[in-house]
């Protein structure tokens, strides 16, 4: 994992990110006539923001259960240490219903998002999961409903001082 540069935000930086989250297809030109700002302005901000990793993309979010996969879990993996993670990662990669996988401190040594069509689909997915000779035990939560979806909006504007 590559350490992450701390870029510090600014009120256009704050406001370039709200438009773009808030209407993803918006031009620039769009965009620099809505924050009475230059093209040029805009389209710098945005290379800095993207070359800084402050936006890592710009594709369509999709929602899975509208495609189907209506049950959301969370499992946590207690991995055989000889395996190591980068193979045990690999295998998850490898399983499309795992939507992310992060490394966690505790009593687990990976958190993955996972995603299923049913309780029984939900089944298949964790028994391929578990089927892989590196994860020595599994503990999985079903989601029942989303209180509050990803958001980074709120922290953007947090990371804008105050005058």
């Amino acid at each position: 994992m590559t350490a992450v540069q701390t870029v510090q935000l600014d009120e256009l930086d704050a406001s370039l990110i709200e438009l773009l989250a808030e209407e993803p297809r918006i031009g620039v030109l769009e965009c620099s006539r809505r924050l009475q700002v230059a093209r040029g302005t805009v389209q710098a901000r945005l290379d800095k923001l993207v070359a800084r990793g402050v936006i890592a993309g710009f594709g369509p979010q999709v929602v899975p259960a509208a495609i189907g996969f209506t049950v959301t879990s969370f499992i946590t993996l207690e991995i055989s240490q000889r395996h190591g993670h980068d193979r045990v990662t690999a295998h998850l990669a490898a399983i499309p219903e795992v939507l992310e996988a992060h490394t966690i401190t505790g009593s687990s040594d990976l958190l993955c998002r996972i995603v299923a069509r049913s309780n029984t689909d939900l089944q298949r997915v964790i028994d391929q999961i578990v089927s892989y000779e590196g994860i020595a035990r599994a503990s999985t939560l079903i989601a029942l409903a989303e209180q509050i979806p990803y958001r980074v909006l709120p922290l953007v504007r947090s990371a804008v001082p105050v005058d």
